[in-house]
């Protein structure tokens, strides 16, 4: 059984995506352990409490530097017995010496397809911004593991949303989660977690 901690910034809805998975069965061979949040009153810690899984809030701004955020961060994967690290929606820059402990055990959900509006700066309604402004007719969302840069990591499953003539950031945004985000998170943890997904010359493949 894999252990699964999600770090999450606000109010979870790809967390809650993972927990429905989880309840249902879908997933079978991981259960989600501990929620981290970087901010108190977000609202993913009270999902987590809901469904009895363990919430901390471990924020940067706690700490004197980076060292002591990342020790603590450290601390509490290894209480919780973490196999795999979930960041969904986690607007916090991971630090590397976590992104060197958990290496190949990180992944992240980005909305948009990788290698298109990613990057510094790309997150939340950036990127659909950034999506409706190029005119893109296509755009989707990405499960990628996480490596020392911004969304560089090998890219484990994308799937595609069509934009629409009258979309909004928001509308975007919104269609992007229920078609894309929402799905393929799930899948890619259960895959990972019946050993389905391997890393060969930095590149991810999913095997029988």
């Amino acid at each position: 059984m894999l252990n699964v901690t999600v770090l999450v910034s606000g109010g979870g809805t790809n967390l809650a995506a993972l927990i429905d998975s989880v309840e249902k069965g879908d997933i079978d061979n991981a259960v989600i352990t501990t929620v981290i949040s970087n901010k108190k009153d977000a609202y993913a810690l009270t999902r987590a409490k809901e469904h009895g899984i363990n919430g901390l809030c471990i924020s940067p701004k706690d700490y004197s530097d980076r060292d002591e955020f990342a020790d603590a961060m450290l601390e509490a994967l290894s209480e919780a017995k973490t196999d795999l690290v979930v960041l969904a929606g986690y607007l916090v820059i991971v630090p590397e010496k976590i992104i060197k402990e958990y290496k190949g055990r990180i992944i992240n959900i980005h909305p948009s397809l990788i290698p298109s509006h990613c990057g510094p700066g790309f997150y939340g309604l950036h990127v659909h911004e950034s999506v409706l402004a190029r005119g893109n007719k296509v755009t989707g969302a990405t499960v990628h593991f996480v490596d020392e840069g911004t969304d560089t990591g090998p890219i484990i499953i994308q799937k595609a949303v069509y934009v629409k003539n009258d979309d909004t950031p928001e509308s975007l945004q919104r269609r992007v989660m229920e078609e894309a985000e929402w799905l393929i998170l799930p899948e890619a943890v259960k895959l990972i977690a019946d050993g389905k997904v391997v890393i060969e010359n930095n590149i991810a493949k999913i095997v029988d």
